[in-house]
């Protein structure tokens, strides 16, 4: 399955007045460049941009399995939202990507026969994969991610000792880390995409069809570090139920009057010191949007923890049950896949299943130690050189660091009087806010079928998103993300201060989710996103958690409002609005 650039066009947009868009070069215009909407919503700072991308070891990914439909996956910063484009293999093509702030010619092969003889290769390989991934994930990977957060957080523990060039140095070495961790994230990805493809095709073979509902219940996971985040929640709830002067701390209304009521006892100290801390350090490493440096992670902020916690006393969420329920279905999916089989048909199936199974945990783990970790990481080093910039008077707040370029800071760090960085961080933060005037469009460039069959656009919701027919009114369309049909009362969340506002029993309507939502799962009865995939986190977390979902809808947060009563069907992927709230919102992340 090649990527090609010369095949017939379905559909271009290069720009307009609502979003006007410079290219580079006439070959930028022919690639199909996506909206990232699904990790980076928001307008990027530029510090992220330039060394916290998941693309950074995209053509890493592409060499070590030798794929023959892309070699590269470079970006573009467009009005301040980052798009990306999975550059195909054809020794003819050239075209510049970024990293570090350093131009580079993206990553091509010169032989002219490699997408045609290299995919035999893939072929040979990827099983192998498959079936002893899990076995290095749990013998050789984590432990090394593991060290590689240790070291960085020793170091950040004796910050205040540190010198500015001790902490410039230890940028570098996070900056090392981060890269590593998601060289491990594509070999990851592509061992789950063997067992996943191996699972389809064995179930086509020996069923003589593909039951998706199936194949999802199939690959929930019940015992990884999601998992132990919730249960850790849950049994602060528990304590803080059992004990009066606990339950009376979290019978306030605001995390804030929690916060302070936990303050003025003994035991709410004692609860916070031996508790909620050590969770922040366990499970801490992530915020709202995880990738991107600018948000401050659950490790510097306890707010949030607190809010989990009312929201798990408010509800009275039972983590036993839930998990129960969870390993029953998919025990019972397991079972089901083999019904019906006898003989090698039933050993080829269980085969298959078993090492799915196997893999299931490694989508949440990942997260951790990953997506969530990984970047965090970063973050806090950056902080800590912000902080030391500041006191020096280079800047005015450690924060503002996250406005700079990574040679600028470097060039910071070195002498403080090269550049007027207060300045270039007010202008900065002026042009950021600016971004949210625009509405960036799902894609951009050119779209062929060649391009749309890129694998991983699936995560995006594409191809189903670039056919989806026009809108039809009361009707939100989306893709089928967890099975099952709800009524009830939307809350659009489009900020971490709202999740306060959901109540048992709403439906969730959001942009995107990540594990720091996982909360709102305890609470809700469906969820609607604006991106993602079938195989994309709010899906995933939904069919989890056994409740109906609909993403990669686009717009769900613009066309539903809040108090809207609506009918989620996540077997069908549409969503309608059945009664109008009487005061509708106004506010979208985006401001037109």
């Amino acid at each position: 399955m090649a990527v090609a650039t010369q095949d017939k066009v379905l559909d271009q947009f290069l720009g307009g007045d609502s979003f006007p868009i410079t290219w580079e070069s006439e070959t930028e215009k022919q690639l199909f460049w996506v909206f990232d909407d699904l990790h980076c919503p928001h307008p990027l700072s530029p510090l992220f941009y330039e060394i916290g991308g998941w693309w950074l070891t995209c053509d890493h990914m592409f060499r070590r399995f030798g794929t023959p439909f892309a070699v590269d996956w470079i970006t573009k910063n467009v009005n301040g939202y980052l798009y990306t484009a999975a550059v195909p293999a054809n020794s003819g093509l050239k075209v510049d990507g970024m990293e570090y702030g350093a131009r580079y010619g993206a990553r091509v092969p010169l032989d002219p026969s490699y997408p045609d003889r290299i995919g035999k290769y893939l072929d040979a390989t990827l099983p192998v994969y498959g079936e002893h991934f899990v076995d290095w994930w749990n013998n050789r990977l984590v432990p090394e991610m593991k060290r590689n957060f240790e070291f960085l957080e020793e170091q950040l523990d004796r910050q205040e000792q540190m010198s500015l060039p001790e902490l410039a140095v230890l940028l570098e070495d996070a900056i090392d880390v981060h890269d590593r961790h998601w060289k491990i994230h594509w070999m990851l990805n592509f061992a789950q995409l063997s067992a996943t493809l191996n699972l389809r095709a064995v179930m086509e073979k020996t069923h003589g069809r593909v039951d998706d509902a199936l194949l999802g219940r199939l690959q929930n996971s019940a015992n990884d570090r999601n998992w132990d985040s919730i249960k850790q929640l849950w049994e602060m709830k528990e304590e803080a139920k059992a004990d009066p002067e606990l339950s009376q701390a979290f019978s306030h209304d605001t995390v804030a009057e929690i916060m302070a009521a936990l303050d003025r006892t003994d035991r709410g100290k004692r609860f916070v010191a031996e508790r909620v801390k050590p969770y922040q350090r366990e499970f801490g490493w992530h915020a709202v949007w995880s990738h991107e440096f600018i948000f401050p992670t659950v490790f510097e902020k306890m707010e949030p923890v607190i809010e989990l916690i009312r929201g798990y006393v408010e509800t009275d969420y039972d983590y036993p049950a839930t998990m129960g329920a969870l390993r029953d279905d998919i025990d019972s999916a397991a079972r089901e896949i083999l019904e019906g089989l006898e003989g090698e048909k039933l050993e080829q199936m269980r085969a298959a299943n078993d090492v799915n199974l196997r893999m299931a945990p490694l989508t949440p783990d990942h997260h951790f130690y990953i997506d969530q970790g990984a970047n965090a990481h970063v973050r806090l080093v950056l902080v800590a050189l912000g902080k030391k910039l500041a006191a020096a008077g280079a800047l005015d707040d450690a924060e503002d660091v996250m406005f700079l370029k990574y040679n600028e800071l470097r060039a910071l760090i070195g002498d403080q009087g090269q550049l007027d960085a207060r300045a270039l961080v007010a202008s900065r933060k002026q042009d950021r806010e600016r971004s949210y005037e625009f509405h960036p469009p799902a894609w951009i460039g050119t779209a062929t079928e060649s391009q749309l069959a890129f694998p991983y656009l699936t995560n995006w919701g594409f191809p189903d998103k670039f056919y989806r027919k026009g809108e039809v009114a009361g009707e939100v369309s989306g893709i089928a993300g967890s099975p099952g049909v709800v009524e009830g009362i939307a809350r659009v969340v489009l900020r971490e201060d709202q999740f306060d506002d959901v109540r048992a029993g709403d439906i969730l309507v959001c942009h995107m989710t990540n594990p720091a939502w996982v909360a709102l799962f305890t609470k809700i009865a469906g969820l609607v996103s604006n991106a993602g995939g079938i195989t994309a986190h709010p899906a995933v977390l939904a069919r989890e958690f056994g409740i109906p979902a609909v993403v990669g809808t686009q717009d769900a947060t613009q066309r539903i409002n809040n108090g809207d009563r609506i009918r989620v069907d996540g077997t069908k992927g549409l969503v309608e609005i059945l009664e109008a709230a009487a005061q509708p919102r106004t506010d979208d992340l985006f401001k037109t």
